[in-house]
C-alpha cells in the first residue's frame, strides 16, 4: 500500500489544525482525516461517525500500528511542509510591500481629463 497523494486543508484553531485526504494507490479516497494538536504534539485522527449514545467510532482506519505510524508521518510531513511554505509565502509578500491586496501600481492614466 503506498499513499500516492496527500491533501492539507488547514484550518486557524487552536487544537484542530487542518483537514486532510489521501488517495492511496491511486485508487482509493479517504476524506475527513483530522491533524489535531495534543498535549504530546501534533497526531491524525482518521474519520469518524457519531453513536446514538453519544460516542465516536472510527469509520476508516489502520489495522496495525506500522501502517497508523507510515501514514502518520506521511500526513504530518505534508502538514509541516504545508505550514512552512504558507508561512515563507505570507513573508515573501510582506517583504515586497503587500500586506494586504498588492502594492499601488502606477497604471499610466492621471485621470485628469
Amino acid at each position: 500500500m503506498e499513499i500516492t497523494e496527500v491533501r492539507v486543508f488547514p484550518v486557524e484553531d487552536e487544537k484542530l489544525k487542518a483537514f486532510v485526504s489521501i488517495i492511496i494507490d491511486n485508487c482509493f479516497v479517504i476524506s475527513d482525516i483530522k491533524i489535531i494538536n495534543g498535549p504530546k504534539g501534533l497526531f491524525i485522527s482518521m474519520p469518524s461517525k457519531k453513536r446514538k449514545d453519544g460516542t465516536f467510532r472510527d469509520i476508516a482506519h489502520p489495522l496495525n500500528s506500522e501502517t497508523r505510524r507510515m501514514m502518520e508521518e506521511k500526513i504530518l510531513a505534508h502538514y509541516q511542509g504545508e505550514v512552512s511554505n504558507a508561512g515563507s509565502l505570507a513573508s515573501r509578500s510582506l517583504e515586497a510591500g503587500e500586506p494586504g491586496g498588492g502594492s499601488e501600481r502606477n497604471t499610466g492614466s492621471s485621470g485628469d481629463g
